[in-house]
């Protein structure tokens, strides 16, 4: 079978490997290199990178708007066009090219979670289910028939980071056991998505990292665990801004201000906030890096002697 793959970040690596084992990747669209880290150079997608490992070719529009784009995609004659977290919109113009449509890997049960962050937005939320669907791509956001699906539960330690990783490897097997099914001849199930239970997970904003102490613990909590490692929570913290990389709510019943140290140890440092309290477990200084509550206290003596 004919493939062409459209994808970008780490998330669609797997999925491009699931593609590339069985099948004949045409070709494989990603997003423009893009100025990263200190230097600020150019720097290839992991997709991209991916690819050319495995002698793939690659194309990078701007767009996929055109007459040349389109042109440019029907020579390759595709019978499935894959979108793993590509980052552009498909027009009806290319969703019509491929025998077959177009397919899209998303990492939520839809239609819960349409959009950008499914994953973090999932966490932040408290959902304890989550997963990925196979869906047959229309011009709405993810708004197409689901073809295959595959659960897993959102554990109460479970990060942006650990869903993301176990999620990528879903996506990849649920689209292997697609593609292995209409190798075979299978028609698979268009399954209308439900009208109700839709909600839409917007792009992570880092102005959204900074912790409202007059929140409840465990929204606090929860947004601790969504945001990291990116854009990674964070917090004045006795007079010092720090980003939270670990923490969890205590049911802590207290008559204190929200943002009151109440208590700090080597367990932790308790948060006074809304409801409860937060119990930060791993920080990080301003130009440091992540390290443990017990070790951020052998520097601030000051804290040590709260509720001791």
């Amino acid at each position: 079978m004919r493939l062409v793959f459209a994808g970008t970040p780490d998330f669609a690596v797997p999925s491009l490997l699931a593609a590339d084992a069985r099948n004949e990747v045409v070709a494989v669209y990603t997003q423009p290199d893009r100025p990263a880290g200190r230097g600020r150079a150019l720097t290839a997608s992991p997709v991209k990178r991916t690819a050319l490992e495995r002698g793939l070719a690659v194309d990078q529009p701007e767009r996929l708007k055109g007459r040349e784009v389109l042109e440019s995609l029907s020579a390759l004659e595709p019978d499935l066009i894959i979108v793993v977290a590509y980052g552009l919109l498909l027009p009806q113009a290319v969703l019509d090219i491929p025998k077959y449509g177009c397919w899209n890997v998303h990492a939520s049960l839809l239609p819960r979670w349409r959009g950008a962050a499914p994953i973090q937005r999932a966490i932040q939320a408290g959902d304890t289910e989550t997963g990925v669907c196979l869906m047959q791509m229309e011009k709405g956001l993810d708004t197409g028939p689901v073809l295959l699906r595959q659960t897993t539960p959102i554990a109460p330690t479970d990060t942006g980071g650990s869903l993301h990783d176990r999620l990528a490897v879903l996506g990849a097997q649920v689209l292997a056991d697609g593609l292995g099914l209409l190798r075979v001849g299978m028609q698979l199930p268009l399954n209308p998505q439900p009208a109700q239970g839709i909600t839409y997970a917007h792009k992570l904003d880092k102005a959204e990292a900074r912790l409202d102490w007059s929140r409840p613990a465990i929204e606090l909590s929860n947004t601790v665990r969504a945001f990291d490692p990116w854009p990674v929570a964070e917090a004045e913290v006795a007079g010092e801004r720090l980003r939270i990389h670990a923490a969890s709510a205590l049911p802590l019943a207290h008559a204190q201000t929200p943002g009151t140290v109440l208590f700090a140890g080597r367990q932790g440092i308790d948060i006074a906030c809304g409801e409860g309290a937060l119990r930060l477990q791993r920080v990080q200084r301003a130009g440091g890096r992540a390290i443990d509550v017990a070790d951020y206290l052998n520097a601030r003596s000051d804290l040590r002697a709260v509720g001791a």
